[in-house]
């Protein structure tokens, strides 16, 4: 009788926690797209284009404070979707502010910031969580070629390839209750190249000029090292697991 109770609770749970994650990714996809719905009027009223972007970052200099909070809680936001990938940040604070400094920075506070929400959230709601996210993302059970490697390695490894969408991937490793410190650092550091890149990018880069897209090679070869490095760090978990 006590079984059957818990498994019911247990299933409960697990419903919750679906309705949760779905209720969250609507309503920050509503947000974004009021966001974007935004945008959109502003570029036919003020006629944004390629040709004159750099009129619009002289317009927007005056309000760059206004911006940086825009970006930081658009940040937050998009961290509920799950899916949403950090590089268009990166990108748009690097178009939107005339130093780079700037942007590197408010990339990086948004970064932050968007890491600890979903992390905080799986961390709450612990390994049912994982159960609801399983069944939701089948490329969750990556992770298992993972089981046995160092958890430090694992995280900036998963920040750094984009094996696994980042905001999905924070709110796991808090289910996992893998220490709050390390996380920080690891996811920091994994995405710290991918910051720095993507920044570049949207303050360089000139879709009018051909050579603008050789920012695009840093981005490809980093790309293929963490995937390298991903492989061989699962490889090595799995050996130690297999040992153990």
């Amino acid at each position: 009788m006590t079984d059957n109770i818990q498994a019911d609770n247990s299933i409960k749970n697990k419903k919750d926690y679906g309705k949760l994650v779905k209720t969250l990714q609507i309503v920050a996809v509503i947000f974004m797209l009021a966001m974007t719905a935004m945008c959109v009027v502003l570029i036919k009223k003020y006629d944004i284009s390629v040709r004159n972007i750099d009129s619009i970052r002289s317009m927007i200099q005056g309000s760059a404070a206004a911006v940086a909070v825009g970006i930081i809680l658009f940040s937050v936001i998009k961290s509920f979707t799950l899916v949403f990938p950090f590089a268009v940040i990166f990108a748009i604070s690097g178009i939107f502010f005339d130093s780079i400094w700037t942007a590197l920075l408010v990339n990086f506070l948004a970064t932050a910031l968007s890491l600890a929400l979903p992390y905080f959230l799986g961390r709450f709601t612990g390994k049912g969580m994982i159960d609801t996210l399983s069944r939701r993302f089948k490329n969750i059970k990556k992770l298992d070629e993972f089981a046995g490697a160092n958890e430090f390695a694992v995280v900036a490894c998963m920040k750094a390839s984009g094996i696994l969408a980042n905001d999905l991937s924070s709110l796991i490793f808090g289910a996992m209750n893998i220490s709050f410190k390390n996380y920080m650092i690891a996811s920091n550091l994994g995405l710290l190249p991918l910051n720095i890149m993507y920044t570049c990018l949207g303050a360089y880069g000139d879709l009018t000029n051909p050579k603008s897209y050789l920012l695009l090679v840093p981005i490809v070869l980093f790309a293929l090292l963490s995937s390298m490095a991903a492989k061989k760090l699962g490889a090595r978990g799995a050996a130690k697991k297999a040992s153990s």
